[in-house]
């Protein structure tokens, strides 16, 4: 591999002008940034990432550990975070839990030994991992909670009101005419499903009726299940509405329904949550409870650099977003007329 001394050699400058064109190139002048640049070229040179951040005495990585990469969800978060790291020259690292509590231990292990800029984590358990993310923060990383509450520590979060989303779930149901409504969500462990279930079940009136359907997890096949259950049912006992826990879910739901010819919304209203762009292409638009994927992202990233680059002056904010209600066809008729 070449170094910077024989770019700096075949382009006839000095090595420090070679650093400024790699890191301040507004401050050379027009000829010599293109004598630099060509010279990089022929050469095939490439920076030393680890040897720049040795020197300058800090990582420059950001790493991330994601609850579960195959929703769509946290690929839009992850945007607002590759936003910020971008406008900083930082790179990110991002693993999947999987929601594996063993698997996310051994992921800020790896953290701990790799010290990086900062950690940004969906902990599988709102108060698990405690000890081991307080000897990330002793030994001077900063971590940063997203889609997480911060209730079981002092540090930053960034979060969407999840029983306002029930809520909001709930109303919307009511108002077309649902009183038997089913909630599809689970595992209960996992403080957004809990939330979700508590929204919609605050706004239920004494009349109403509401079936939990738990799940092992919130995927499509799982929404399936739901869809096959709810279609078993004698039609006079069958909920009229069911509210998954996220859109994954919800798909599955009107997969089953499509296949066993029932008609969404007419003999099942479905609602979803985090509005993923799957959710309004799907064959039949999706309602969905709309969680602000990216700014969630961008937010917990601003945090953490706010942190990592002043830590002494930092004062720890927890911030709560609210989600929005984005009614789409599978919610759109209201409860036929009783005979």
């Amino acid at each position: 591999m070449s170094s910077i001394k024989e770019v700096a050699r075949l382009a006839g400058v000095s090595v420090g002008t070679v650093s400024n064109v790699l890191n301040r190139p507004e401050m050379v002048a027009p000829d010599t940034l293109r004598r630099v640049r060509e010279a990089i070229e022929r050469l095939g040179y490439v920076r030393n990432g680890s040897a720049r951040q040795l020197r300058a005495g800090r990582s420059r990585t950001i790493g991330v550990v994601a609850l579960d990469l195959s929703n769509p969800f946290f690929i839009d978060v992850l945007r607002g975070v590759e936003t910020v790291a971008q406008r900083s020259e930082l790179t990110v690292m991002v693993f999947n839990s999987n929601k594996d509590a063993a698997r996310e231990a051994g992921l800020l292990e790896t953290f701990e030994e790799q010290r990086p800029l900062g950690v940004l984590i969906t902990p599988v358990n709102d108060s698990g991992e405690e000890e081991r993310l307080s000897r990330l923060i002793a030994r001077g990383i900063p971590v940063v909670r997203f889609d997480s509450s911060a209730r079981h520590s002092h540090g930053c979060a960034v979060a969407v009101d999840d029983v306002l989303g029930g809520r909001l779930a709930g109303l919307h149901l009511r108002e077309r005419g649902h009183r038997h409504i089913a909630f599809a969500g689970g595992p209960f462990t996992v403080r957004q499903v809990r939330e979700r279930h508590d929204g919609l079940a605050a706004v239920l009136g004494p009349d109403d009726t509401m079936t939990v359907i738990r799940l092992p997890d919130l995927t499509v096949a799982t929404g399936r299940a739901v869809g096959k259950e709810i279609a078993d049912l004698p039609p006079a006992e069958r909920p009229t509405a069911v509210f998954c826990a996220n859109d994954l879910v919800a798909i599955g739901v009107l997969q089953e329904m499509t296949l066993r010819g029932l008609r969404v919304p007419a003999d099942l209203a479905i609602l979803g949550y985090d509005d993923i762009d799957f959710a309004a292409a799907a064959a039949v638009p999706l309602s969905s409870i709309r969680q602000p994927r990216e700014q969630l992202g961008h937010t917990a990233a601003t945090l953490l650099l706010e942190e990592a680059n002043q830590p002494a002056g930092h004062e720890h904010r927890q911030v709560i977003f609210q989600p929005d209600l984005m009614a789409r066809t599978s919610t759109a008729a209201p409860v036929p007329a009783a005979p």
